[in-house]
């Protein structure tokens, strides 16, 4: 594993727990000693997301990964509870059985979770999400947190 610091190429395993979403690994850079960690998740490739014009991709752990990321840049929230949110949110989709879903439940499903962790975060998500168009929308929004 190639470490994220000096991009060294020998790390040691320190620590290596299961989780719901796959195996957590806390590594040790031989090099510079510095500490990282990292995940192995089994790839899902079955599920379809709907857009909103109708238009089908593939599922991106990545692409909602990046969404609430965005929401959440600079607001005191801990990675460990985003990537249980992001995992939470994965299961919930798949749990459901189906082969597509709509971008609008899993919006719906980040904004659920966006408005327990954070409210900064949930509002900014939803000025994406629901495409504000002006101030009357945000104060309509806060108003009703």
């Amino acid at each position: 594993m190639i470490c994220p610091y000096c991009n060294y190429k020998e790390s040691k395993v320190t620590d290596k727990r299961t989780s719901p979403d796959g195996i957590r690994r806390r590594r040790e850079c031989l090099k510079c000693k510095k500490r990282f960690t990292t995940y192995e998740r089994i790839e899902r490739t079955d599920l379809y997301v709907i857009k909103k014009d109708g238009r089908r991709e593939k599922f991106d752990i990545k692409k909602l990964e990046a969404g609430i990321e965005k929401a959440l840049e600079k607001r005191p929230i801990p990675q460990d509870k985003i990537n249980k949110m992001i995992s939470a949110i994965d299961e919930q989709i798949r749990k459901a059985g189906k082969k597509e879903v709509k971008s609008s439940v899993i919006g719906e499903l980040v904004m659920k979770k966006l408005k327990k962790l954070d409210d900064v975060a949930y509002v900014r998500f939803a000025s994406v999400y629901r495409q504000f168009q002006d101030i009357n929308d945000f104060k309509q929004e806060v108003n009703e947190l």
